[in-house]
């Protein structure tokens, strides 16, 4: 109960600032809980940096904030070291990537070099600068957003990096009474200033052990299992799953069913999770007439319950 009470706070809270997307304020934290990186992809000025901030300032960890542009450089990320006279010594400075939450901003403006220089933050927490390698805060996070790829001055991220972000959201348009509240309330930065820590280091860490605590029984899994099979199948994609993205699937499952209150995982569980977490991931087959996340939809529909 006193998880669900906590939750439910982290929900509250997000959805004072983020008004009227409930769905993917909840996508997000069950990322979040789930130890994944978080990727928003949408047009400009619907709220994705927003977003990042509302979840770094309610989740209580320690925030940076990069601005990715096409002169980026890696070592601006990672950080660098310079001779200081005194010491007659290099000195290490680390970049803002040494944070607990990293907003990577519009990171698709970056060049695939600085682009790159994510990946084995992202997957081993931990970065190596000039031949020796440095631990990451524990834990960490990588918040990104990015423009859709048609817009001017982008760089598509390479497949390698979309597999190491756990899900990816958009948030798309709000609805006239949404978009009223927007128009006559306060202004939404003001709003994520005020915005108080809900979680310990502690209680955090606490969340995330009862994620992966959560059941997973044998025809659950065998489910998980007709899904992947079926991205291989050549009939939906040109290419299927990894291993890696199944195990990704099954946390977000389980973060999807403590978040509402269960320690077993469902197969509703299962399927509110699949478009956030494996469409980023695939690449529909020529004659689908369909986006990835639409693909995604009808092939689970197709795709009979254990």
């Amino acid at each position: 109960m006193h998880a669900q009470h906590k939750i439910k706070s982290l929900l509250d809270q997000l959805n004072t600032v983020i008004v009227g997307k409930g769905a993917q304020v909840q996508d997000c934290v069950a990322c979040l809980l789930a130890g994944g990186h978080l990727l928003i992809e949408d047009v400009p000025g619907v709220g994705k940096t927003t977003l990042a901030h509302a979840l770094a300032r309610t989740f209580g960890l320690q925030f940076s904030r990069v601005q990715f542009t096409a002169d980026l450089m890696p070592s601006d990320l990672t950080g660098v070291s310079v001779y200081e006279r005194g010491k007659e010594a290099f000195v290490f400075h680390p970049g803002p990537v040494f944070a607990q939450v990293l907003l990577a901003d519009e990171i698709n403006r970056a060049s695939p070099k600085t682009q790159s220089a994510l990946l084995e933050a992202m997957e081993e927490k931990q970065v190596s600068v000039e031949g020796e390698t440095r631990a990451l805060p524990h834990p960490f996070f990588v918040i990104a957003t990015q423009n859709p790829h048609d817009q001017l001055g982008t760089f598509a991220l390479p497949e390698s990096q979309l597999d190491r972000f756990l899900m990816r959201i958009s948030l798309g348009y709000p609805d006239r009474a949404a978009e009223r509240l927007l128009l006559a309330g306060a202004d939404r930065r003001d709003m994520v200033d005020s915005m108080l820590p809900l979680l310990s280091e502690d209680e955090l860490a606490q969340l995330q052990r009862q994620v992966l605590a959560v059941h997973t029984s044998d025809p659950l899994l065998a489910y998980v299992q007709d899904l992947i099979a079926a991205t291989r199948s050549g009939h939906w994609f040109l290419q299927g799953l990894s291993p890696r993205a199944g195990i990704a699937l099954v946390r977000a499952a389980k973060a999807q069913a403590l978040i509402s209150g269960r320690d077993y995982v469902a197969p509703d569980d299962v399927q509110a999770v699949l478009p956030q977490t494996i469409a980023h991931r695939l690449v529909p087959v020529g004659d689908a007439g369909r986006g990835a996340v639409e693909q995604v939809r009808a092939m689970v529909e197709a795709t009979p319950l254990p």
